[in-house]
């Protein structure tokens, strides 16, 4: 959707039958809202309806970019409550954000599982698994963030009771491993294979220099699903490489203060600052890049679709556009960035890190493709 080509409003009313999605009718259906945005400075406080379907309080977040691929909402449990047992056609991961509690996962063959989460987990509900969560405080609320593939299955079959009552276990996903969520995964390159992080914020990661400036990174397939996921972190006084990808990657912001630039190609990019709570979700192929101007390490966590990879199974996301992939290096970034960069971290009296980080790509760049 753009908000830049508009028509007159006779003209409008001649598509104004095909303006909506099945998707969208659903959640409007459901009581609930859908705020519209890429950018939401906190989850945690974001306001809520009664969801009556999950017994609990809710809302949808995704902008039209991402509204046909994943999409992402925030959920509430009751002090001491529960939410209703629920199964479901697509994929979905889930970051608490506050509170604790647990989460009883079952299927058709009778096997059930019941692990505890605290704020900082993260795990997958498996495909078409039953699952009920619980709140274990019976003073707080407990909530969480959910990032699913219903937009994708909503807009296809249009059929709300196949979707959700479907009767079909997938053993290749879930079939009442004892160990499923237990907090232990093997490690292969930066992919760590488990189901359940007991603490995000504190989980060790890996250095990835590939992604400048010395900072770590560990990635995820979780519940065996397709939607992927990734923890980045970054020391004080440095910033990341600029990329771009495809559409649904929901950023989630656990530690640290600093702020994030997107823009499309050719055009002045925006600002919006960020801090642990903060939602970001980039465009389809916007230019995004995140910048630690505090004064501790900054770490987030995305949730996104899958990304286009080139013949070795490397996201171009990754790989340098001298190369012909989507991540700008630094000796070619403007100097604004760098500017802007500085002024953030005087704000703070933080000294910038990044003088040896640009010396160090120097002898490593490829050479710049030749004018066409």
């Amino acid at each position: 959707m753009s908000d830049k080509a508009i028509v007159s409003e006779e003209f409008a009313r001649k598509f104004a039958s095909e303006k909506d999605t099945p998707y969208e009718a659903w959640v409007r259906g459901q009581g609930l809202d859908i705020i519209s945005a890429h950018y939401v400075p906190d989850l945690k406080t974001v306001e809520l309806k009664p969801w009556a379907r999950r017994e609990g309080r809710g809302v949808f977040i995704n902008h039209e970019a991402s509204r046909n691929s994943n999409d992402c909402y925030v959920c509430e449990i009751a002090p001491g409550g529960k939410l209703a047992p629920q199964r479901q056609l697509f994929e979905e991961m889930i970051l608490v954000l506050d509170g604790r509690g647990s989460t009883s996962v079952w299927n058709d063959a009778g096997k059930k599982l019941t692990f505890e989460w605290k704020a900082g987990a993260i795990f997958a509900v498996p495909l078409n698994a039953w699952h009920q969560h619980y709140n274990g405080s019976g003073q707080q609320p407990a909530r969480y963030v959910g990032v699913t593939f219903c937009p994708q299955l909503m807009n296809l079959f249009d059929d709300e009771d196949f979707i959700f009552n479907t009767p079909r276990d997938f053993a290749k996903r879930f079939s009442g491993e004892p160990d499923y969520f237990a907090a232990k995964g093997e490690q292969d390159g930066f992919l760590l294979r488990t189901n359940f992080v007991p603490d995000a914020v504190n989980l060790p990661l890996i250095t990835a220099k590939e992604r400048g400036a010395g900072g770590g990174h560990i990635r995820f397939n979780m519940a065996r699903g397709a939607m992927a996921s990734h923890i980045s972190q970054f020391p004080v006084g440095t910033y990341k490489k600029g990329h771009r990808h495809g559409p649904g990657a929901h950023v989630i912001v656990l530690s640290g203060e600093g702020y994030s630039l997107m823009w499309q190609d050719g055009e002045e990019p925006t600002r919006y600052d960020w801090k642990p709570g903060t939602l970001i979700v980039p465009p389809n192929n916007y230019f995004h890049q995140h910048f630690n101007g505090g004064a501790t390490p900054a770490r987030y966590l995305a949730f996104k679709h899958s990304s286009i990879r080139n013949k070795q199974g490397v996201p171009l996301s990754w790989i340098s556009r001298r190369l012909g992939g989507n991540q700008i290096d630094y000796a070619d970034e403007s100097q604004v960035v760098r500017q802007s960069f500085l002024d953030a971290l005087a704000r703070h009296g933080v000294e910038s890190k990044m003088g040896p980080v640009y010396e160090a790509e120097l002898p490593t760049l490829p050479p710049k493709p030749a004018a066409a």
